[in-house]
This record gives C-alpha cells, sequence and structure tokens, in this order.
C-alpha cells in the first residue's frame, strides 16, 4: 500500500535519493568547517547530460569549479600523480569521469584543455560498443574514446556492464574485470592500469573483486568516495550537480568524507 500511495504521488526512489543528496550536501556545507587543504580526486559523471540526474554536472557549473579550485590556489595533476603520492604537496586535485558520456567530451574536455588540466575518464567496455538502453548519443563511441587519448585524457577501465561488484560471485567480477580491459586494449590500443569500482563503495567491493583487479593487471583502483571505500580502494571526492560554490567549497575542504551516497 505505502508503495502505491508513493508511486502515485510521482516519487520515486532515484527522485528521493536525488532530493537527499541536494538537501544534506547544502546543509553540511553551512553547517561543518572544513579542514586544512589536501591533495584530492575528483569524481564527476556526465557534463550536460540532464537524465544522469544529480551526477550531472551543468557544462557552466563544471567551469566554475575549475575556476574556484585555481583560486584556492590547487594545481591540477594526472589522478595517477596522486594515487602513487609521488610528492606531498597537499594543493594537488585531479579530475576524473566515470561512465564513458559523450557530454564528457562536447563539454568538459574544452574546458580542461582551455587550462592544459589533465585528466581521466574511466568507460563501460559494453556502453562504448553500443549496448545499451540510454538512447542515441549519450554514451562516448570508440572513435571519440580514441579521439580523448589522443588529446591527452587517460583512459580507464569501469567494467563490462557496471554491476555491482558487491553482489557478484565466483567468477563474475573476474570476467567484467578482464574483458573490460582487453576490450579497450582490442578497440583503442591502449592497455589501462586503472579501474574504477561502479558506485565505488565499501559495500561495492569485495576482497574477491580485489584479487581479482590485481590479477587483471590493473595497478590502480579508484573508489566513488573518501573515507566509505573498501580497504586498498584509492579514495575519490563525488562531486553532484547540486555543488555551488559553497558546497564544492566544502567538498574541497573534506565536509563530505564521511558522507554516502544513497544509491
Amino acid at each position: 500500500m505505502l508503495k502505491q500511495a508513493v508511486r502515485r504521488t510521482g516519487l520515486t526512489r532515484r527522485r528521493v535519493s536525488s532530493v537527499r543528496v541536494c538537501c544534506e550536501r547544502k546543509l553540511m556545507a553551512r553547517l561543518f568547517p572544513a579542514e586544512p587543504a589536501r591533495s584530492r580526486i575528483l569524481c564527476y559523471h556526465s557534463v550536460g547530460t540532464e537524465s544522469w540526474g544529480h551526477n550531472d554536472v551543468s557544462p557552466g557549473r563544471f567551469a566554475r569549479h575549475i575556476d574556484l579550485a585555481l583560486e584556492a590556489g590547487y594545481r591540477f595533476v594526472p589522478a595517477d600523480l596522486i594515487a602513487s603520492d609521488v610528492d606531498s604537496d597537499n594543493h594537488r586535485l585531479a579530475i576524473t569521469f566515470d561512465d564513458g558520456l559523450r557530454s564528457v567530451a562536447l563539454n568538459a574536455a574544452p574546458v580542461l584543455a582551455s587550462y592544459g588540466i589533465p585528466w581521466t575518464i574511466f568507460v563501460v567496455s559494453n556502453w562504448a560498443d553500443g549496448d545499451h538502453n540510454f538512447g542515441d548519443g549519450v554514451m562516448l563511441s570508440w572513435d571519440e574514446i580514441e579521439s580523448l587519448a589522443s588529446q591527452g585524457a587517460t583512459i580507464g577501465s569501469h567494467s563490462v556492464s557496471h554491476p555491482n561488484f558487491g553482489r557478484l560471485r565466483g567468477s563474475l567480477a573476474e570476467q567484467e574485470l578482464d574483458e573490460s580491459r582487453l576490450t579497450i586494449a582490442a578497440r583503442t590500443g591502449i592497455v589501462p592500469n586503472s579501474f574504477a569500482i561502479p558506485f565505488g563503495q565499501s559495500k561495492d567491493w569485495t576482497p574477491e573483486a580485489r584479487a581479482a583487479a590485481i590479477r587483471a593487471g590493473y595497478q590502480f583502483v579508484y573508489a566513488q568516495a573518501e573515507e566509505t571505500r573498501a580497504d586498498g580502494t584509492i579514495p575519490r571526492t563525488f562531486v553532484t550537480r547540486y555543488d555551488s560554490d559553497r558546497v564544492f567549497r566544502a567538498a574541497l575542504g573534506g565536509v563530505f568524507d564521511r558522507w554516502e551516497e544513497w544509491t
């Protein structure tokens, strides 16, 4: 009865989740103090694909984030440099994108190129093959991915089909990790050394998946969270469409490091 009543109001789990993300991040940004600066890897998804919900950041807001970071004294470096912990500079940022959306190429890549900022995109190999239900023109093709790589973008894997690895058993995790890497290499000639976990929080990754990722040849495994992530993964700071100037500054200051997205 309750579910039916909720459906009649037009609410869905996705909409409720989006409202929660908006309200919690805005409230926390006002209530909690920022911590001293430290290096961070930012996790974006789309830049102008409204169907991606709170994972989508508008082109104008994305450009504003870059300006805010530069004004705050950050310098942008490749994600793998921060993951390798090469130096102790606490004012480094890296830009990454999950899923492989065309809007990243259309709206984010030109901004990043104008500033000379390195960046990484993690692609879902089946989606790049066209095996998805998102509609025409939403996901990057392999030719477009190759073009981004030729312009300096780093290409990583985001699995074959974007499953929740916390629910995969047996050889399924190994297949997702191995086959995505092999497909990217076959389609582009690029052998990725980095993997971004779909959903990317502590419940979404297992020790078995971690072992399979090592066997598959991945050097870096990125989460989509800071403190709510599995052991052995590299933290990233999640960015949303609701991240105004105040909220984005709070994200850089660690306000959301223990915050967990409701998926």
